[in-house]
């Protein structure tokens, strides 16, 4: 008579390891519900209420979120920048962040619980209760750190990005002063090492820049300066040695010193300083920034460096300082620069000319146009935005973030002139302002007939033309030209 017994090895689970089985496994798919579609293992064990609540509101963030992306993606986008940016919904969102966590995590654990982990082995329990307990934290941790993400971004936009400038474009343009110096904002005796202006076009983003020389004389304060009184002729000091006396760049600190002459401005060297600027150019300026050359290096490395084709070596120290002249920028194409190196790039001043630095500068300037990308800013916000609070005050609006940051992408692609006023075109010790402001009309002219005509060569343009000469004493000239943004 044959054996009904079966072999050991093929023997079926018992009853119990098998409900033990089927209980872990659905554990682990109400967790898994959960962490994708939040509410979803309510609503699939017949907790509805509950389940519906949650799912509801994720499917509005959802919807949400996407929507915010289809508009980025359309001329709304300048408006979502802006909404976004104001401290009111990063504050918002600061704090909805943690909360809406909270109930994430309060569901990760109902999930958990609805699985019966009574009928559970010790394993089973052990596995499900210690994933259960890591879904939570990871959770957690990720909120704590986007809270943490637009806090800090809801302080660098109240704090830097106060508002004050005039949002009207002039003439279809907007006009932005660039101040940068050695020191923080108003700190006494600080003054600017580069003055720029960027001339942008509102349609296109097309931008034209004009750099003043710091050692500028006789620099004309309007009519309404509270220092037009005291220097109605323009600045200027009767002194014997007038090579560092009364120049453009000491307005700021003149001003700063005579602050009593500019109630409730909170930057008095600034103000001065735009108005003088205003009266030089014959430009309307919309808004200002002074950015510290000194923290300037943190922002070049946030944003990972920057490259350059660089012709010409420059030093880095000062044969009057401690080290000396102690190492070399070497010229070069494609010279990756960190924050450093930029920097030093951007300022050294040994066997140079003012002139050729403010080129130098204004290479800097392009190169962070044209290479920082949207992705590195998302991906290093958090260092961008730390960089930036030590190292900018404006007077931009947090509400017109996005149209800048619109104007920008805008012309990213577009060549980006400049104008240098400095020898030969013009004399810093005697200028000719009235030159001046006919070679600034000229200039947005010849670059608004780019815009105009952007497949041929612009007709009926007064613009100078550059000079064939390679070295940096060009006045004005396409920035590329100048000096080479690698691609």
């Amino acid at each position: 008579m044959a054996s009904t017994a079966q072999p050991a090895g093929s023997a079926l689970p018992s009853p119990l390891r098998r409900s033990q089985g089927i209980a872990l496994r659905r554990a682990l798919v109400l967790m898994g519900m959960t962490l994708v579609v939040p509410g979803s293992a309510q609503l699939a064990v017949g907790q509805r209420r509950l389940g519906r609540v949650a799912f509801r509101i994720w499917a509005s963030l959802v919807l949400l979120v996407i929507a915010a992306a289809l508009l980025l993606l359309t001329p709304a986008r300048s408006f979502v920048i802006g909404l976004y940016a104001n401290p009111i919904t990063l504050t918002v969102l600061r704090w909805l962040v943690p909360v809406l966590a909270l109930g994430w995590i309060l569901l990760l654990l109902d999930a958990w619980w609805l699985a019966n982990p009574r009928h559970l082995s010790v394993r089973g329990k052990w596995l499900s209760g210690v994933l259960a307990l890591v879904l939570a934290l990871t959770s957690g941790t990720v909120a704590w750190a986007a809270s943490g993400a637009f806090a800090t971004q809801a302080s660098v936009i109240g704090n830097v990005f106060g508002g004050g400038g005039d949002t009207q474009a002039q003439n279809g343009r907007i006009n932005v002063l660039l101040l940068g110096g050695d020191a923080g904002a108003d700190r006494t005796g600080l003054r600017p090492d580069s003055i720029t202006v960027a001339s942008i076009d509102v349609d296109t983003g097309r931008t034209v820049l004009f750099s003043l020389p710091r050692n500028m004389q006789h620099a004309p304060f309007p009519a309404d300066s509270p220092l037009h009184a005291k220097y109605p002729n323009g600045y200027f000091c009767h002194v014997k040695n007038l090579a560092d006396a009364c120049l453009l760049n000491g307005i700021y600190t003149l001003a700063v010193q005579n602050k009593k002459l500019f109630p409730g401005v909170k930057y008095p060297g600034v103000e001065a300083t735009r108005g003088v600027v205003e009266e030089i150019l014959g430009l309307k300026i919309n808004y200002w920034a002074m950015i510290d050359l000194k923290g300037f290096q943190q922002l070049i490395d946030a944003v990972g460096g920057i490259r350059l084709d660089i012709g010409k070596k420059v030093p880095i120290g000062s044969l009057h300082g401690p080290k000396g002249v102690y190492d070399w920028i070497k010229p070069g194409k494609n010279v990756k620069l960190d924050g450093f190196h930029a920097l030093w790039f951007a300022r050294s001043r040994e066997y140079s000319t003012d002139y050729e630095r403010m080129v130098r500068q204004k290479c800097v300037m392009n190169a962070m146009l044209r290479q920082l990308k949207p992705e590195v800013v998302l991906t290093k916000f958090q260092d961008i935005a730390k960089a930036g609070e030590e190292i900018v005050a404006t007077n931009v609006p947090s509400s017109e973030l996005g149209t800048l940051l619109d104007l920008a992408m805008k012309g990213k692609s577009l060549p980006m002139a400049s104008v240098s006023f400095t020898p030969p075109l013009i004399v810093p010790m005697d200028p000719d302002f009235a030159k001046i402001r006919t070679v600034v009309a000229d200039k947005i002219a010849a670059s608004e007939a780019e815009d105009a005509n952007p497949s041929g060569s612009p007709s009926g343009s007064a613009s100078p033309k550059p000079s064939a000469s390679k070295n940096s004493k060009n006045n004005t000239d396409d920035l590329d030209t100048v000096c080479k943004v690698s691609s």
